[in-house]
C-alpha cells in the first residue's frame, strides 16, 4: 500500500484549524474529501502540525496511505482539483518509504509571523497579518528574542489548556527583522507548545513599543506563570512556513525498535 506525502498550502481564515473538528470546517477534512472524491477512499490522514483556527501554512506537511499505486502526477492533479473552491493546495506530492510519519518523523518546525507596521488600515492582508500601528524596533525584538533559544520552562508561553505532558522545549532559532513596513519573525524548533509561538510574538510586540526590555522577557520566561506573558499575537499573522524530516533509514530503524517494542509488551502480557 503506497504512503504518500503532501506538501500543503493554506489560507486558514474560512478553518477551524488543521485538525478535523465537529464544530467547524477544518483543513484535514478538505483534503480527505478531496481523496475520496477522485480514488473512493475513505482514509485519515496524518498531519505533521494542527494548527489553530485561523492559522496559515506555505509548508504543511501529511500523509496517507492509499490503496492503488497513482502517480504522483495524478494524486496532485487530482487532488487539487477536487480542494476547490477551498483555499487549500498540495503544493507537491511525493510516494514515501512505509516508516514515514508526516507528524512523528518530524525532526524540525518552522514558522513565520508577518506584523503589518504601519497607521493605514490593512485591506488585501487583513486576516493574513498583524496589524500594529505604534512604531516597532525590530531590532529590540530581535536582541530579545535570544532570550527564547535554547532549552527552557516555557509555561509562561503556552495556553492554558495545553495538552503536552511537558512544557519544556528546545527552541532552535528566533529572529525578528524589518522589510519595510513588515516586521517578520520566524523561529523553528522540533515542537512547539500550543500558542507558544504567538504567546512569544505577542510578547516581543512590548519590546518593540519599548515597554519591555530583554530582562523583562527573561523573567517572564523564568516565572513559569501564564500570567507573566504579554498579550497573545492573533492568528492572522502565523504561517507554519516548513517541515524538516529524519533521513529514510533512521525512519526504518525507528519503526522496526517500535515493532520490537511492541513485541516485547505482548510477550510480557502473555
Amino acid at each position: 500500500m503506497p504512503r504518500y506525502k503532501f506538501t500543503v498550502e493554506y489560507d486558514g481564515r474560512p478553518f477551524c484549524g488543521w485538525q478535523r473538528q465537529a464544530n467547524g470546517p477544518s483543513v484535514q477534512a478538505v483534503i480527505e474529501r478531496a481523496i475520496k472524491a477522485f480514488s473512493g477512499e475513505e482514509v485519515t490522514i496524518g498531519g505533521a502540525g494542527r494548527t489553530d483556527t485561523g492559522v496559515h501554512a506555505t509548508g504543511q506537511v501529511a500523509h496517507a496511505d492509499l490503496e492503488k499505486d497513482w502517480p504522483v502526477e495524478t494524486v496532485m492533479g487530482a487532488m487539487n482539483f477536487h480542494c476547490q473552491p477551498d483555499p487549500v493546495v498540495l503544493l507537491a506530492v511525493e510516494k514515501m518509504h512505509e516508516g514515514f510519519d508526516a507528524r512523528f518523523s518530524a525532526i524540525r518546525r518552522s514558522y513565520r509571523y508577518r506584523i503589518f507596521n504601519r497607521i493605514p488600515p490593512l485591506t488585501h492582508e487583513r486576516g493574513l497579518a498583524w496589524h500594529v500601528k505604534p512604531d516597532l524596533d525590530a531590532d529590540a525584538m530581535n536582541e530579545a528574542a535570544q532570550e527564547f533559544v535554547g532549552h527552557h520552562d516555557f509555561t509562561t508561553f503556552r495556553h492554558s489548556r495545553c495538552q503536552a505532558k511537558s512544557p519544556e522545549k528546545t527552541l532552535e532559532t528566533f529572529t525578528v527583522r524589518r522589510e519595510g513596513e513588515v516586521v517578520i519573525a520566524e523561529c523553528s524548533s522540533r515542537s512547539f507548545l500550543h500558542n507558544q509561538v504567538r504567546s512569544m510574538v505577542g510578547t516581543l510586540r512590548l519590546v518593540g513599543e519599548g515597554k519591555w526590555t530583554p530582562q523583562d522577557v527573561r523573567d517572564a520566561l523564568a516565572a513559569r506563570d501564564r500570567k507573566a506573558c504579554g498579550p497573545v499575537a492573533p492568528a492572522d499573522g502565523l504561517y507554519l512556513t516548513r517541515v524538516d524530516y529524519r533521513s529514510r533509514e533512521a525512519d526504518i530503524e525507528a519503526a522496526e525498535a517500535w515493532a520490537a517494542q511492541q513485541a516485547d509488551v505482548a510477550n510480557d502480557e502473555a
